[in-house]
Order: structure tokens, then sequence, then C-alpha cells
């Protein structure tokens, strides 16, 4: 067991090939080194615990350097409160709280990469009740910085609420449903102008050194999403099958934008793990983006549909083919594309969330 003198150290290993370049992608066509994770994690004494995870990439044939997570949370509060300060995931949404490396696809829907910049994570706290209900029932609350979704000189610049609830339908069945706010108050009309360059292939912005600023931001940012689960008599490690879906919409993008000036996104997942190491998926999503110029904005929209295959030969290591083809308007690198991905974790690994 993890303790003070002897924390879990585990390192995720991701690395891919992929054919082509595709429009809001965070991977570069050729052979990449993804998303690499180092993490610490441990006990501090009763009340408190910590993690620190540092994530290796590289983007445009540079490497990158980042502190994705370095966090303390409490333990055992009364009334099923519990909190994290520090850097760390917003729970915004059901996939933005997970590490990538959980991910059954190689790269997030286009909606989260480009309203989130994949996943957004920054500094701040969260405060969480869980709520004494014969079904789960959490909401939560969150301040950040703000500075890894915009830039700005506010000290709170970003501020989320969310809540989730879900269940057993039987043995075999289980749900969750959620529903996110986030407010982003460093949206202007300057970040906007000059946090989108002109080449639509890539999302990240110009004015970020990193590739995880979200380079469409409204001050207001809508999140639901819905998972429902089965495998047979509750037997994950045999068979699984996964439907997830999530909408996204933000609006109030800067002083110029009027009521049909929005972002909006979307995707259904179906994901059938068929035997104890084969996993099969399909994927599908849309996102209609409104691109600022100036005092005026340009129409975007992207289709994209995947097709995945993987195979695990234990909870540490997955091998993953995936066929990607894009439709897009507005964007000049839109390709279909095949990627080859693999994901190897060495060390400690707990387990993935719901």
């Amino acid at each position: 067991m993890a303790n003070e003198l002897n924390p879990d150290v585990s390192l995720t290993l991701d690395g891919y090939y992929k054919q082509n370049d595709t429009a809001l992608s965070h991977r570069d066509q050729g052979f990449g080194l993804g998303h690499t994770e180092l993490s610490l994690s441990s006990p501090i004494d009763d009340l408190f615990s910590g993690r620190l995870t540092a994530v290796f990439e590289e983007h445009d044939g540079e490497s990158e350097v980042l502190i994705e997570e370095a966090y303390l949370q409490t333990n055992g509060l009364p009334a099923g409160l519990s909190v994290r300060a520090g850097r760390f995931l917003s729970q915004v949404g059901y996939l933005n709280g997970r590490h990538l490396h959980e991910d059954d696809f190689v790269e997030r829907p286009a909606a989260y990469r480009a309203l989130l910049g994949s996943h957004y994570y920054d500094t701040g706290l969260r405060l969480n009740a869980l709520l004494p209900t014969p079904f789960f029932w959490q909401i939560g609350a969150e301040a950040f910085s703000g500075n890894q979704l915009s830039e700005g000189d506010e000290d709170i610049g970003v501020y989320t609420v969310n809540t989730r609830v879900g269940g057993d339908l039987s043995v075999s069945q289980s749900w969750q449903a959620g529903l996110s706010y986030l407010h982003n108050r460093q949206t202007s009309a300057e970040a906007d102008e000059g946090g989108h360059h002109h080449d639509h292939g890539h999302s990240h912005e110009a004015g970020h050194a990193h590739s995880h600023g979200a380079s469409y931001t409204g001050e207001n940012l809508y999140i639901a999403d819905a998972v429902w689960k089965w495998s047979p008599n509750g037997n994950t490690r045999e068979q699984q099958v996964t439907l997830s879906a999530e909408y996204l919409y933000a609006d109030d993008l800067n002083e110029f934008a009027t009521s049909d000036d929005v972002h909006e996104g979307w995707y259904v997942s179906a994901v059938h793990q068929f035997s104890p190491q084969w996993s099969a998926g399909l994927r599908y999503g849309e996102v209609e983006l409104s691109e600022a110029h100036g005092d005026h904005f340009h129409k975007q929209d992207l289709q994209e549909t995947d097709v995945m295959l993987s195979w695990s030969r234990s909870h540490f290591s997955t091998v993953r083919l995936q066929y990607t083809h894009q439709s897009a308007t507005g964007f000049s690198k839109a390709d279909n594309t095949v990627a080859v991905q693999y994901v190897m974790s060495l060390g400690a690994h707990g387990a993935h969330g719901y």
C-alpha cells in the first residue's frame, strides 16, 4: 500500500502512427508521441492524499512537458463532502474528468477538441457533495484561474457547477447522466480575435505556448451527457457494451456576437468489448463553430466518424487500430486517416472511472 515514504508511481506510454493530418487534431501526421504520463500518488495522512502528473507530448516536431495534475484531496469529510485543491482535470462533462489514456478512441470527439482543448485542466478549488439518496447523486462546484482555457487578468477566470446521477437498472445494466455549466469570465473580443489563427487544421490558439487551450470559447458553456452500460450478470471482465453521448453548447462568444453566433457540438459512441481482450467501437460526432474575424464570424462545421478495433493483452496494455472519416466546411485539413496507437501502463494503475 502506498504511504508517505513509498508513493504509487505509474508511467503510461502513448505512441502512435497517423496516416494523414486531420482537422482539429492534436496529433500530427506520421509517428508521434501521444499523451505519455508520469504520475505519483499517495495518502499524506488520514485526512489528505495527493497526486502529481507530468505529461510528455510532441506537437509540430517539438517536445512538451506539462504539469497536468498537482493537487491534494481530502479524505473522509463528514456529510459526503470532499475538497480538491491545486491543478486538476475539471469534472465538466463525461469525458473531461478522465485521463486521455482511459479513452476508447485515439482522440477525443471533435467537439471536445474544439471547445475544451481535448481536456480542460486548470489550477483552482473543487467542492463536491455526495447526497444521501438511494441512487448515486453528486453535485459539485469548481473555481479556476482560467489560464489554461483563455487568457485574461481575472484571479478567478472560470467557474463550473455540475451534477450527475446514476444507478443500476438490473444486475447487468447501469446508467449515469450529467449536466454541467462552465462560465468563462476571460472571454473577450480581443482574446477571440487574437486566439484564432487561420490554419484550420489544428485546434490550438496562437496565443498559447501549449496545445491545450481551447481554440473556440464562449462566456457560457453547457454540457449534457448520458452513459449506459451492460455486461452479463455484471461481469465486465468477460463482456461489456457501453453507449455514451454528449452535447456541448457555447454562447456569448464576444461583444460582437449575435444570437446566431454560437459553438455547438455532439457525439454518440458505442463500444463493445466482445471478449476479455478485444473491443470494437463506432463513434459519430458533429461540431458547428463560429470563428471570430474582427467584428464578424465565419461559420465552420465538421462531421467525423471513427471506427476502432483494440486488443488488450491485459489491463495494462492496449493496441488500437482506428479509421477516421471527416467531412467539413471551413477546414483545410479534413481528411480520411488510419491510425495505430499503443497505450502501455507501467507500475501502479488504479481502476478507471465509470
